[in-house]
């Protein structure tokens, strides 16, 4: 990784800390919090075992009601700050920051979050990362930049690639002035990455985001991806999918080497309260110091999406989060967090 740019780093690179931005009584969660709270819980708990915690708190209440509930399960609240931030809704892998590096310099990048082009509310989600900021957080305060971007729809490689979908950042609900040239342009530059890597196919029912990279494919250490595929011919995916997954088949990196592809096994059909297709994605999991979280479904192929993930990130232990909860809002684990690479936080923050 160069000294001399800045870069986002890869997810597997050494992290301070991971952001969660917690549910409270006015968000969508509202009517389920008993539910839901508990997996925010043992997302906590695993990862304030391996590094701090950045929870993101309404206000006073929230926060006393965090801290009771973590200190309840075992926490270790030396692990854990949190900030109270009004906030819209929990999806911290959108409204957070990007944190790119220079040697051992961070700087948080503060993209403009429009709800997944305007189907939300989102004014006080757009505002944390300057709150934040603001309470002195970071290192470096958050640098604001005018591009609308979830960090929900990126991955990059740590070697000079990025990964994102045509229908994310080509949406007219984004940046509708910008073409495809331009927005290649920005992500270069901000990102230090060489190339962008498009993928045209692929979608989950029940997903807002308009297809966000990080429910299709990821990224693995030493040139692999994890990938979503589904093999019933008579699933409404089993096209886009296959598409999908012939684009990735052709992809190389900015060697020119070919990706080692890692499928994942496609979950059984779930659907919500309304009978709506819920996004049940194994890609959607968080990587952390020593250790990958995994979504689980209460699904018969869970166990084989663990052993898929643990094999494309040897060394690290492989911990399955039950999700289920989670997909009834239309997003999984890694849309509710944030890793914050090594060097973004204050030493005393």
């Amino acid at each position: 990784m160069s000294a001399e740019r800045w870069t986002l780093p890869p997810e597997w690179a050494p992290q301070d800390a991971v952001m969660l931005t917690w549910p409270h009584a006015a968000t969508d969660w509202g009517e389920v919090l008993e539910e839901v709270e508990p997996v925010f819980v043992e997302i906590a708990r695993a990862v304030a075992a391996r590094e701090r915690l950045l929870v993101v708190t309404h206000d006073g209440a929230v926060r006393a009601r965090v801290e009771g509930l973590l200190g309840a399960a075992g926490v270790d609240l030396a692990q854990v700050r949190c900030v109270e931030v009004p906030c819209d809704d929990t999806w911290a892998r959108d409204h957070g920051p990007l944190t790119v590096v220079r040697g051992a310099a961070t700087q948080p990048l503060d993209f403009v979050f429009n709800a997944w082009g305007g189907k939300f509310d989102a004014s006080q989600d757009d505002a944390i990362n300057q709150a934040l900021g603001a309470a002195g957080v970071f290192q470096r305060a958050p640098e604001p930049v005018s591009l609308v971007l979830e960090g929900g729809s990126v991955e990059v490689d740590g070697a000079g690639s990025l990964l994102t979908t045509t229908q994310c950042l080509l949406n007219p609900n984004r940046n509708p002035s910008l073409g495809r040239g331009a927005i290649e342009a920005l992500l270069c530059a901000r990102f230090g990455v060489r190339q962008v890597l498009w993928v045209e196919h692929g979608h989950l029912e029940g997903d807002d985001t308009d297809a966000h990279i990080d429910t299709l494919a990821r990224f693995a250490p030493g040139g692999g991806i994890v990938y979503v595929a589904c093999d019933d011919p008579e699933d409404s995916h089993y096209d886009e999918l296959a598409a999908m997954a012939g684009e990735l088949a052709a992809l190389r990196d900015a060697s020119g080497a070919p990706y080692r592809l890692h499928a994942l096994p496609w979950p059984g059909e779930k659907r919500g309260e309304d009978g709506r297709r819920l996004a049940a994605s194994y890609a959607n999991y968080l990587i952390i110091n020593g250790a990958v979280l995994a979504p689980t479904y209460r699904d018969a192929q869970d166990a084989a999406a663990l052993a898929v993930i643990a094999a494309a990130y040897p060394g690290r232990e492989v911990i399955g989060i039950d999700c289920l909860p989670l997909i009834q809002q239309g997003g999984s684990l890694h849309c509710l967090t944030m890793q914050l690479p090594a060097g973004t936080l204050r030493s005393d923050a």
